[in-house]
């Protein structure tokens, strides 16, 4: 099961917003909340809106395919800020002049999803049959020896010249 939730035009810089985001970014959903919950950067609480929704998108589309989910094996998949629109502003400064003040927005994307489960155990006499084969061929190999050292003339020459 896979979700995603997308945050736009968040009040704060992107640079500011990567460096909460790879934090979090490959971990199980339990240990994210708790990074953002203790993160000192402003950044975090936008950050843990987003993880939060993309959680809720998750449980919702688990329900509506009727399959079980389990909120805490969710991990945090694919985690990306991007730039968004920069809003220009001026203020005054010296002699009638205006200096430009950027106010730069991102936009947030998490998308969280869970690993597949574990496929059911094979029948044992399907699964020992492979292993057995691949046990000989290994035992065969291991007895044989390596083959010889290929003479070359230059070789013979010099064992010539040695034996003089």
């Amino acid at each position: 099961m896979e979700a995603r939730a997308i945050q736009r035009t968040v009040r704060q810089s992107a640079r500011k917003m990567r460096l909460v985001v790879d934090l979090i970014r490959g971990r199980a959903v339990p240990e994210a909340y708790a990074i953002l919950r203790f993160s000192k950067k402003l950044a975090a609480k936008q950050i843990h809106k987003v993880l939060k929704s993309a959680v809720a998108n998750a449980e919702q589309a688990a329900q509506r395919q009727n399959e079980p989910l389990d909120v805490d094996r969710l991990r945090v998949q694919y985690a990306v800020v991007n730039e968004g629109p920069t809003l220009k502003r001026f203020t005054m400064a010296a002699m009638g002049r205006g200096t430009p003040i950027k106010k730069r927005t991102s936009h947030v994307e998490i998308r969280v999803a869970a690993p597949p489960a574990p496929p059911k155990t094979p029948p044992p006499a399907a699964a020992t049959a492979p292993a057995a084969k691949a046990g000989t061929k290994a035992k065969s190999r291991a007895g044989a020896k390596a083959p010889a050292k290929k003479r070359t003339k230059t070789t013979a020459k010099r064992s010539k010249k040695a034996s003089k």
